[in-house]
């Protein structure tokens, strides 16, 4: 064989095994309520949204259609409802969390002692179940929509369709996401009490490089994820991803131009557009923040050392759809995914919503 072709060859064969291939780990593409727990070809999963792994390693999914709370065992290919009935309601505060009814969870987070905390949207709160006890419990809100409390008892305080949370590393603040308020509110786990961290209700971007508080403006604060020290935010309405330093509370602005689009990739990542993000996550060596830009059907990139922008799967407002599993990345197509996580695997998953499944995207 020609030297030429035989190099050509292999560093062809190279490039197809380094690219990154989309799949199914769970979900059949159909959303009606059927098992509470069985094989992940046949559990059906509604519009999944938040996705995290928990302290057992496995993968727990917010199914905001049937308004239950998933984990899905990958291993044994096994998924169980651990929290909600599975009927839309406000019910079930002191008693097991399997035989509450929720209303529309919206993402889940675990602290260091495996106790989950999760948002539901629709019910304007925050809730938690014990890990050793498996009971639920409301933090915060009344179960009312509405903007009130602040710097007193978060349970009578009241949040206007909280979407994302966030716990800090010392599991002492629980960050909050009150999208609805335009403002990031802070709990206090110790004391219970509840304050505005950053947000003013009005609907601006904040300046880069300035001071946060209840002062200063923050547009449609849509997801939240913490790495020691730093709050990183992607503003839905504000389609640009910010981070906020919580030692100094001085905000950063790190990609989007606030101007809702689908551009950018190859450049910096503050010259980018996207269009309504709604997850944010950082990998494990806080190199790269992934990004679920939903209204592009994308998955993007926001690599830190270089501050360039890339996509990492999907390919632009046109690829809404489903176009199979096990395809390269560039070429898949999504239904206005929403969470994202990595995970132990080092692969990154999402709630690819209206397919009704969750997918995985293989680095």
């Amino acid at each position: 064989m020609n030297l030429n072709l035989l190099f050509a060859l292999l560093f062809l064969h190279s490039v197809i095994l380094a690219t990154p291939v989309v799949e199914t780990v769970a979900g059949t593409g159909r959303k009606e309520l059927n098992l509470h727990r069985g094989p992940v070809e046949k559990v059906n999963i509604a519009d999944p949204f938040g996705v995290e792994f928990g302290p057992n390693g496995r993968l727990h999914v917010t199914e905001v259609g049937n308004h239950r709370i998933l984990s899905v065992h990958l291993k044994s290919g096994e998924v169980e409802c651990v929290v909600g009935t599975g009927t839309k309601g406000y019910t079930g505060d002191g008693g097991p969390g399997i035989k509450a009814d929720l209303n529309e969870p919206y993402e889940v987070r675990f602290d260091q002692e495996g106790n989950m905390y999760f948002v539901e949207m629709q019910n304007h709160i925050i809730r938690r179940v014990e890990k050793k006890s498996g009971r639920i419990q409301t933090l915060a809100g009344t179960g009312e929509q509405g903007y009130s409390g602040d710097n007193g008892p978060a349970k009578k305080a009241t949040f206007n369709r909280p979407h994302s949370i966030a716990l800090d590393e010392a599991n002492r603040h629980l960050y909050i996401a009150d999208i609805g308020n335009h403002r990031i509110r802070r709990l206090n786990l110790a004391n219970g009490n509840v304050q505005t961290f950053a947000g003013n209700g009005k609907k601006k971007l904040p300046k880069d490089k300035t001071k946060v508080g209840p002062g200063i403006p923050i547009i449609g604060p849509r997801a939240l994820y913490l790495t020691p020290g730093i709050l990183w935010v992607a503003l839905r309405e504000g389609h640009s991803i910010w981070k906020i330093d919580l030692k100094t509370e001085i905000i950063h602005h790190i990609a989007g131009t606030g101007k809702k689009g689908f551009s950018g990739d190859g450049g910096p990542a503050t010259k980018g557009e996207f269009n309504g993000p709604k997850g944010i996550v950082v990998d494990a060596k806080e190199k790269n923040v992934y990004v679920v830009d939903t209204e592009n059907q994308a998955i993007r990139c926001i690599h830190l050392q270089s501050g360039l922008l890339s996509s990492l799967a999907g390919y632009g407002p046109k690829g809404r759809g489903f176009n199979g599993d096990t395809i390269a990345a560039g070429k898949a197509m999504f239904g206005r995914p929403h969470g994202i996580c990595v995970g132990p695997d080092g692969y990154i998953y999402t709630g690819d919503t209206l397919n009704h499944r969750i997918r995985r995207i293989k680095p």
